[in-house]
C-alpha cells in the first residue's frame, strides 16, 4: 500500500471529504493533514493550482479532488470494476462537481448580492440537480447510485446533502432536499449508518 497524505481544510465536508471517508471505509492508512482556513494562503503556495485537496502518494503530490477520490476509491474497493457501472458512478460525481462550482461562484458575495445569487441557485440549478439525483437513484434501485452497492458516488452525494442540510449556507433553506428530493434523505441516513463513517464523525467531533 502506498504512503498517502491528504491535505485539506479542517472541516467536516467539502471536496476533500469523500476521499477521507473512502479511506476510512477501506481501512486505508493515511495522514489526514488538516489546516484552518486562516493558513490557506500559505498552504496554497505549495500546490500546483493554489487549490486543495492535494494527495501525496509516496511523496508525489497529486491535485484535483475527483481524481483523488477515484484513486482512493479504487484502493478502498469503492469504485466499480464494470465499465458501465463506473460510467454511472462518474456521471454522478461529475454532476455534483457542477453543483460545487455553481455554489463556489457565490462565495465572496455580500448582503443582497449573496441573497439574490443563492435564491436563484435554489430556484434553478440546485433544485434541478437534486431532482435529477433522485431520479437516478430511483432508476438504479433506490439504494445506491451505481453497482448496487456503496461507491464513491454515494459518498459525494452524502457530503453535498449533508452540507445543504447543515444551515451553513446562507439563503439555502435547510429543508430544500426534503422538499424537492426526499429520497436523498433516506440515502443520507443509509450512508451515515456505515460503521466506519459513524466512527469517523464520532472521532472528529470528540
Amino acid at each position: 500500500m502506498p504512503q498517502l497524505k491528504l491535505t485539506y481544510f479542517d472541516t467536516h465536508g467539502g471536496r476533500g471529504e469523500p476521499a477521507r471517508l473512502a479511506m476510512r471505509i477501506g481501512n486505508i492508512p493515511f495522514e489526514d493533514d488538516r489546516f484552518p482556513f486562516a493558513e490557506f494562503a500559505e498552504v496554497r503556495k505549495s500546490t500546483p493550482f493554489g487549490q486543495v485537496p492535494t494527495l501525496h502518494v509516496d511523496g508525489q503530490q497529486v491535485t484535483q479532488s475527483d481524481a483523488i477520490t477515484r484513486y482512493v476509491g479504487k484502493l478502498a474497493g469503492l469504485y466499480p470494476t464494470d465499465a458501465y457501472q463506473a460510467l454511472l458512478c462518474d456521471e454522478v460525481i461529475d454532476a455534483l462537481e457542477d453543483v460545487n462550482v455553481k455554489l463556489g461562484q457565490t462565495f465572496g458575495l455580500q448582503a443582497d448580492a449573496l441573497k439574490l445569487a443563492r435564491e436563484a441557485l435554489v430556484q434553478g440549478p440546485l433544485t434541478l440537480y437534486l431532482c435529477w439525483l433522485q431520479t437516478q437513484l430511483r432508476a438504479r434501485g433506490g439504494q445506491y447510485f451505481a453497482d448496487q452497492r456503496l461507491t464513491i458516488a454515494d459518498l459525494k452525494v452524502f457530503v453535498l446533502v449533508r452540507w445543504l442540510n447543515s444551515g451553513r449556507l446562507d439563503h439555502v433553506p435547510t429543508d430544500l432536499v426534503a422538499r424537492v428530493a426526499p429520497d436523498l434523505l433516506a440515502h443520507l441516513e443509509r450512508v451515515a449508518a456505515t460503521p466506519a463513517i459513524q466512527q469517523y464523525y464520532a472521532s472528529v467531533q470528540a
